[in-house]
């Protein structure tokens, strides 16, 4: 039985991994700026920031980590925390490997993105592909990385480059996306539909971030699910399987890009520079690495992973409709321009 601290432990994935931890009989420590009400006797939720360097003190004096999940991170998506992204992001990591290094706490897994990169690849992307992150949150989570290898010395950092987190209760901007299909309203898609975006299942992520508590060196990982499909046979699976009457539009990408990012400079849509991007790219990870060294392996599909998440949609609209103050994946993002096309469909 082990102690770790999470950041970010209220959030999305942050919640799905301290019920894996607890599963296992482990002790759970978690700080997040939301609060958290979730009970358990084998865990502790503190409201607080990573930036609060007292209130980091108090907490590494009092527990005994054997290990910290480092998943805190604000989103870039979400308008009015920008201020504070980079100083929560980067300097919230930094606090969190001194307070390692500190009290001698030998291993880090961190949450990292494939936002660190801008553009789509015909190929599948491994870890040795160089990272040119074209927006705020993209460069955080690099500048992340960065922070934690240099610390190699003395902790064991493992990171983990994550595509799309999925599961059940995961919404943000994909809730909009929801809105449309349980409606029955037209999906309007970027271009002919036949690019391919992968995405990992939470509990699959949650898995590995177990597996590597037994990784003795730092290394960076991608992850991600199999036989990744295209969004046509997606977002048809998703229509097929729930008798939605949604249909799939397909707009010309070039003047969709225009337009979105026109919108976005407008302040208008909820879409930045790295989503209307990449809403038509490619990106699919080369997930062989992990496979090997960690022995890990995905169990489920992108078009699987989600119904789940829109079948949680579906059976808790009204109560996900009225949340407030939840971390941005638990609520549904603002549609801005959005809205008007919805009225349109």
């Amino acid at each position: 039985m082990g102690t770790y601290l999470i950041t970010g432990g209220a959030g999305f994935f942050g919640s799905i991994l301290k019920d894996e931890l607890l599963k296992a009989g482990h002790i759970c420590v978690s700080i997040d700026l939301e609060a958290d009400d979730f009970k358990h006797e084998n865990f502790t939720a503190i409201q607080g920031d990573i930036r609060d360097l007292q209130l980091l003190e108090e907490i590494f004096s009092k527990y005994k980590f054997d290990a910290i999940f480092h998943c805190a991170a604000l989103l870039a998506h979400v308008k009015k925390e920008l201020k504070n992204l980079w100083s929560s992001n980067v300097d919230g990591t930094k606090n969190i490997a001194e307070y390692a290094k500190k009290y001698n706490i030998k291993k880090i897994i961190f949450t990292s993105t494939n936002c660190l990169w801008g553009k789509g690849f015909d190929y599948p992307v491994t870890e040795d592909e160089k990272p040119e992150p074209i927006e705020i949150y993209g460069k955080s989570k690099f500048e992340g990385e960065k922070i934690l290898l240099s610390y190699s010395d003395y902790i064991n950092s493992v990171i983990f480059r994550c595509p799309t987190i999925m599961d059940e209760g995961r919404l943000g901007l994909l809730g909009i996306l929801f809105e449309f299909i349980d409606e029955g309203r037209k999906l309007w898609m970027v271009g002919d539909g036949e690019n391919k975006y992968q995405f990992i299942y939470g509990k699959d992520l949650a898995v590995a971030c177990i597996k590597a508590l037994d990784y003795n060196k730092s290394a960076v990982f991608n992850i991600g699910s199999d036989d990744v499909k295209s969004f046509n046979e997606v977002y048809r699976y998703v229509i097929t399987k729930t008798g939605s009457k949604s249909q799939l539009v397909h707009m010309p990408k070039s003047l969709m890009t225009c337009g979105m990012k026109l919108c976005y400079i407008l302040g208008i849509s909820p879409l930045g520079p790295y989503q209307y991007k990449m809403i038509s790219a490619s990106f699919v990870f080369d997930t062989s690495k992990i496979k090997r060294e960690l022995g890990f392996q995905p169990t489920l599909k992108n078009e699987e992973m989600l119904l789940k998440a829109y079948e949680y949609f579906h059976n808790n609209k009204e109560d996900i409709l009225h949340r407030k103050n939840v971390s941005a994946h638990k609520s549904v993002a603002s549609m801005g321009i959005i809205r008007l096309i919805k009225l349109l469909s």
